[in-house]
């Protein structure tokens, strides 16, 4: 999986279209019953992906055994599910649970189409990065169970020590004498904000603004003079060809694997691709200062708000999707840091590759959820590309602003 959770944001505002021209078909769908539960009781309807089925429904098994609740796992493609939710709750049908990403939330609570879950002191129990992801206006609308984010990967053959800033790497890379000092992906035109977010950061330049509880506000924080300066760095690292708007994923991980480059900015989905290489996972290296903090991303399970038997399915999402075992196999299914915290504790005593993404995911940010962020997107990656590709740096970036806070009505 390659930035999963960046493509199912930037292709909200074409979901949420999808969602209201009408509902899915359910063609997609491999199912043990019809998948429409939530005008019927006594049952409940889960929706799932083929990588969450098989430890879903070892959970259901359990919750059926002691409760009597009928529990029906039903399969649909991950990438459908998200319109397919947000076109079939309002009519009443669709499932009383699905799996999806937290930056999902926005568009739900917009559309009305989820409710908040009843975690009491189990939410003590998860990251907390994880609980913040779902929570909005002081709610908490899913329930964690894995956790994403890129980190800053180290062949240490080439690179003995983890640099803590932007020119420590270039130094050490140049040290090394390799083709590229340090891999930092992009898309072309595009650009990648993604991958480039923690080095934005590093200037104190957020893209909108936080409570304390961690949930964004719709305030957009990454003008002024942080912003600029962050937009005159990337001009700069285009020039001294650092940074390219030709790199793309693909070119980026094929120079890593051949061994021509000692640092490569990504996730744990690279990591197959590694093989045979000696690896350390190191925090993103600061280029403005402060610390660089990637997005971080959360899958977990929402409860629909048309649920006849919402009780119920908070019953078996509280005390049996985030019981140690079924996130434990979660974890096993996706190979992502678990949420729970005792689970995560025994996946990075085992593999030291994912204690290394957990350390920095523990340091990083929620990718913004709020509807708002969905006007971000189509402006900040091609911003980006242009200033990297030779673009004026300030008045760039400014206009951007101008654009993302006209498109978003502040």
């Amino acid at each position: 999986m390659r930035r999963s959770i960046l493509l199912a944001a930037a292709l909200s505002t074409t979901l949420a279209l999808t969602a209201c021209s009408g509902g899915g078909s359910g063609d997609d769908e491999t199912t043990s019953g019809s998948g429409d539960s939530t005008g019927s009781t006594g049952a409940l309807t889960v929706w799932v992906d083929e990588t969450r089925q098989a430890a879903v429904t070892d959970a259901a098994k359990a919750f059926e055994a002691e409760n009597g609740t009928k529990v029906e796992v039903v399969l649909k493609n991950f990438d459908d599910i998200r319109a397919d939710f947000l076109a079939q709750v309002p009519t009443g049908k669709g499932p009383d649970i699905t799996v999806g990403a937290h930056d999902w939330l926005g568009e739900f609570t917009t559309n009305g189409v989820v409710a908040p879950l009843e975690l009491g002191d189990k939410a003590s129990e998860f990251e907390k990065v994880s609980i913040e992801a779902f929570t909005q206006d002081g709610q908490v609308y899913g329930l964690p169970y894995a956790i994403e984010n890129i980190a800053l990967i180290r062949n240490t053959a080439l690179a003995p020590a983890a640099p803590a800033t932007w020119d420590e790497a270039i130094a050490a890379g140049q040290a090394a004498g390799t083709k590229f000092p340090i891999l930092v992906q992009s898309d072309g035109a595009k650009g990648d904000p993604y991958t480039h977010y923690p080095f934005q950061t590093s200037f104190g330049a957020p893209v909108f603004s936080q409570n304390a509880d961690g949930s964004y506000t719709s305030e957009l924080a990454m003008g002024g003079p942080e912003g600029q300066a962050f937009a005159t760095w990337l001009g700069a690292q285009g020039a001294a060809g650092n940074l390219s708007q030709d790199t793309t994923y693909d070119i980026a991980v094929e120079a890593f694997k051949n061994g021509e480059s000692p640092f490569i900015v990504g996730g744990p989905w690279m990591i197959e691709s590694f093989e045979g290489l000696d690896l350390s996972i190191d925090p993103v290296p600061s280029a403005g200062g402060q610390p660089a903090q990637p997005f971080v991303g959360v899958q977990g399970f929402y409860l629909s708000n048309q649920s006849k038997n919402a009780l119920v399915a908070n019953d078996f999402l509280v005390n049996f999707l985030s019981t140690e075992e079924a996130q434990t196999a979660l974890y096993k299914a996706g190979n992502r840091s678990p949420a729970l915290t005792v689970s995560a504790d025994k996946a990075a005593a085992e593999d030291p590759i994912i204690a290394g993404f957990r350390a920095v995911g523990a340091d990083a940010v929620p990718m913004p959820s709020i509807p708002e962020m969905a006007s971000v997107w189509s402006f900040w990656g091609v911003t980006e590309a242009a200033i990297v590709g030779g673009a004026d740096p300030i008045p760039t970036w400014d206009k951007m602003i101008a654009d993302i806070q006209a498109a978003i009505g502040s």
